[in-house]
């Protein structure tokens, strides 16, 4: 019994190894087992009942009936998030039981074996992954978000001097240190197993039960977002300031340098404070520094911009500096969903703790720099 039970189902059930995955699918499976070996043993006596012509029958039609419906359940978002893994087991003993107790009679001990078996093999992994050695799915999703924010924050701060490129010094590269925040887009799908079973975990360390888990999906959607910005500037920067005059590129590299390090600054300490689940400290001053640097961007361009220049000079450039605008927007909405998990999740407060920064929709300037970039310019 055991041996089949191993062989049909897939081995990736079998190697997470975390608390949560561990008292999730173990209550799932114990439900799953309980329920249809139930509905099984029933299910069989019905056939029995039928005559002996028709219990072959009734038994393919009760395993059919059963299965397309469970399987049909399994295809709704939620069930499939939560309760698949039982979904799964479900159907899996009731075909066994049901399959088994119409080749022989004994189906009270094939029932027996196998909730036997699942109970056994519960206990041991609940006492292995959550007694003796456990490893926790909150702290491993709290240190993937952490490490995702602070790719970006690694990003920005050598986005000035690694990245930006005037024309005369060639054209633009990617260190290999700054490529890292690709890898954040794929990780929606290990966020949301972590978030699902981490809703599963008793009270450890600093994390407690029904602390906000989706709080923490949402930084990293919006940080996966401020992944996409980032990935789309790049497509520009090669053509950004290749005919841009270097009098008004060198001042744009400047602000624009400036503007990403604090933002930088702001994200590495954000991801901090999720790490050491303290509150943010300093992330505000480093976003008011950011907000300074990108009204002096925009007042540099509305200096600079006049009916004569040609816009093969300016429009390139400006495209740039959007979508960089952009990418410090993000990084705002992030601090912003910081801060609301710090006081949700009751993080330690330090003495001195800057006033929260407003989000983006509360405080938004009166001017933008896309204003800009769509700027009707007449050629003569």
């Amino acid at each position: 019994m055991f041996i089949f039970t191993m062989d049909t189902i897939p081995n990736g059930h079998y190697y997470v190894f975390n608390a949560g995955a561990t008292l999730s699918r173990g209550v799932n499976r114990a439900v799953a087992t309980f329920l249809s070996a139930t509905l099984a043993f029933g299910a069989h006596h019905l056939a029995v009942l039928s005559g002996e012509e028709s219990e072959p029958v009734f038994s393919g039609l009760f395993v059919f009936l059963k299965a397309g419906m469970v399987t049909f359940a399994r295809f709704f978002p939620r069930m499939k998030e939560r309760y698949d893994y039982g979904l799964l087991i479900f159907i899996l003993t009731f075909c066994l039981i049901s399959v088994s107790g119409y080749r022989d009679d004994e189906v009270l001990d094939m029932v027996y074996s196998r909730i036997s078996t699942i109970v056994i093999g519960g206990l041991t992994a609940v006492i292995v992954c959550v007694g003796i050695c456990p490893v926790w799915a909150g702290d491993d999703l709290s240190k993937l978000v952490a490490a995702n924010i602070e790719k970006l924050g690694v990003f920005l701060e050598g986005f000035g001097v690694e990245v930006f490129r005037l024309s005369g010094e060639g054209e633009s590269r990617k260190a290999a240190s700054l490529q890292g925040f690709e890898s954040i887009i794929d990780t929606i799908t290990e966020e949301e197993s972590l978030a699902n079973f981490a809703r599963w975990e008793p009270d450890h360390g600093p994390f407690r039960i029904r602390l906000p888990w989706k709080q923490y999906l949402k930084i990293g959607s919006l940080t996966r977002e401020c992944a996409c910005r980032i990935e789309s500037l790049n497509g520009y920067l090669s053509m950004g300031f290749k005919y841009t005059p270097p009098e008004i590129g060198g001042k744009i590299q400047e602000l624009s340098t400036k503007k990403s390090t604090e933002s930088g600054k702001a994200l590495k300490e954000l991801a901090l404070a999720i790490r050491t689940t303290t509150a943010p400290s300093s992330a505000g001053i480093y976003i008011i520094k950011s907000k300074n640097a990108t009204e002096n961007i925009k007042s540099l361009f509305n200096s600079t911009l006049s009916k004569d220049t040609p816009p093969q000079e300016i429009v390139p450039a400006t495209t740039v500096i959007s979508l960089l605008v952009d990418v410090v927007s993000c990084t705002e909405k992030i601090a912003e969903s910081v801060y609301v998990l710090a006081s949700l999740a009751r993080f330690k407060s330090e003495e001195h703790q800057p006033e929260r920064p407003k989000s983006p929709d509360e405080e938004a300037p009166k001017h933008s720099i896309i204003s800009i970039s769509h700027q009707v310019i007449t050629v003569e």
